[in-house]
């Protein structure tokens, strides 16, 4: 009925070594990782648990032959990589030869940014450490989705959903949403095509890299609706909905209108209120076409004959959601819902009437006007090297480079988060999701943790011939309010296991 559930995000971050063009990203990303957790993890580093993971789980009722299956889809497999479980709750790890930080799991979309944040500061941090390794000329990590050489990496979403949902609800009615998203939360970007070869400027950095409307697949054949069904909680209620479509937005703005108004679809799907479909003709081609029109007059064609432009499909969905949110529930509506729904109007006009007025809010807008002021002053074409330059030093997550951070200081770049909050994210948890439980036990008895997950912790305790798992299964158990007080009160990992299995 709101913006509340219980969602989270996975960020794969761009890495590069200092004069160094052919250094192997894998070995990079391991010493990124690695040299965090070696200055922040003070005992026994906990592994990851794979035990309970099923990436070849498809929605659509059947799994995967693991025979077929490309490699990067078996995450289940421990490859000896450089993994870490923080106090926070969050997971940071190599992932397809990056450096991957998965926010804990929160519960509204404010916590979404807050903890997508911290994961930038996290990241930021370990670069710098590894900085410092002997004969590391430096690294430096990116928060954008390409190389511009026809290489493309993720920013993806998770959002949980109730089980008894059809598949194929989803599929209909989510699929215009996202094709139309990214007017919303594109982070823009210079070059169209996979490789970047034609010139010009684009709003959404991952377009131009989805090739089907639904799949299994996140790095190849990629989908607009993903299909992997891995709850990561009781399978029986839940199914966890895995967006692979979305930008890596350094714009706070950005990433909580993309969460926040997705989950207000969600809601609408789960509660059947969209009784009449949106669908797209062609949604792939659609979906490219809307991004390399930063004019925004791109129109896309309805099933019913509608010619619509991006602005105008996203009304659709929010005149939809306004009169959800006043059915049911009124003047009851949490406060970030209506704030939600009133910065989704806002932005839409202003789209529609000044789209650069939001250079202070979006991601998109705010590169290409940066991009814009380069080509004016210096008298730069489409295709002059530079600005694909530029679009890199924007995402540079170091403040003293990055070009998002310079806009920050000088005022230029709205924010909705302290960087006291920021701070203080990186390494404690949420309070209302299990991420609590977890990332206390990571803080509290970090000697005697064996292995986490994100449904189990388990502990490896003295006297004891097996490891003990505590089960986490209901995302929304394990908080402060349900744990807390029994976490204060266990001097030992050993005297928490025995209160908890008691």
């Amino acid at each position: 009925m709101s913006v509340r559930r219980v969602m989270g995000t996975e960020v794969e971050y761009g890495i590069a070594v200092q004069g160094n063009p052919t250094a192997n990203p894998m070995v990079a990303s391991s010493q990124v990782v690695n040299a965090y957790a070696t200055a922040t993890v003070k005992a026994r580093r906990a592994r990851w648990d794979f035990e309970e993971e099923s990436p070849l789980r498809d929605a659509r009722g059947f799994d995967m032959s693991r025979q077929v299956a490309d490699p990067s889809q078996l995450t289940d497999e421990d490859l000896g990589l450089a993994n870490v479980i923080l106090t926070n709750g969050a997971r940071l790890y190599v992932d397809h030869a990056h450096p991957e930080y998965s926010t804990p799991e929160v519960v509204t979309p404010r916590d979404i940014v807050l903890w997508d944040k911290a994961g930038e500061q996290v990241m930021l941090d370990a670069a710098r450490r590894a900085a410092t390794l002997p004969g590391n000329p430096g690294i430096v990590l990116y928060k954008n989705n390409t190389d511009n050489k026809g290489a493309s990496y993720g920013a993806h979403e998770n959002f949980l959903m109730r089980r008894s949902t059809p598949f194929a609800d989803i599929v209909t009615h989510l699929t215009p949403f996202f094709v139309s998203r990214q007017v919303v939360c594109g982070a823009g970007r210079v070059g169209r095509g996979q490789d970047g070869r034609h010139e010009g400027f684009q709003i959404s950095q991952r377009a131009d890299f989805f090739e089907v409307e639904v799949g299994l697949e996140t790095t190849l054949k990629r989908p607009i609706i993903n299909t992997r069904d891995e709850p990561h909680a009781d399978p029986e209620k839940y199914r966890r909905l895995h967006v692979i479509i979305g930008d890596a937005n350094l714009s706070e703005i950005s990433t909580y209108l993309k969460v926040g108004t997705t989950s207000l679809v969600l809601a609408m799907i789960e509660d059947r209120f969209i009784d009449r479909p949106l669908t797209v003709d062609t949604p792939v081609k659609a979906l490219r076409a809307v991004s390399h029109d930063p004019t925004l007059r791109q129109r896309v064609t309805l099933a019913d004959g509608r010619k619509l432009t991006a602005i105008e499909l996203q009304r659709e969905y929010l005149d939809l959601a306004r009169k959800y949110v006043e059915d049911r529930l009124g003047s009851d509506a949490d406060e970030q819902t209506v704030d939600i729904l009133e910065r989704w109007e806002r932005t839409l006009a202003l789209l529609e009437t000044d789209p650069m007025s939001l250079a202070d809010q979006l991601d998109w807008v705010a590169k290409l006007k940066l991009i814009e002021q380069y080509r004016s002053r210096d008298g730069l074409a489409w295709d002059d090297a530079k600005l694909q330059l530029i679009d890199y030093q924007y995402s540079d997550i170091r403040p003293e480079k990055g070009l998002y951070h310079r806009l920050v200081s000088a005022g230029r770049i709205q924010r909705l988060l302290t960087d006291a909050e920021v701070d203080r994210a990186m390494t404690e948890p949420p309070e209302q999701t299990r991420a609590y439980f977890r990332g206390r036990c990571l803080e509290k008895y970090a000697e005697h943790v064996a292995a986490a997950s994100w449904d189990s912790v388990i502990f490896d305790l003295p006297g004891r011939e097996s490891l003990q798992r505590v089960p986490t299964i209901d995302p929304l158990r394990g908080s402060r309010a349900h744990v807390g007080d029994l976490i204060d009160a266990s001097d030992t990992a050993d005297a928490l296991v025995e209160a908890l299995t008691r």
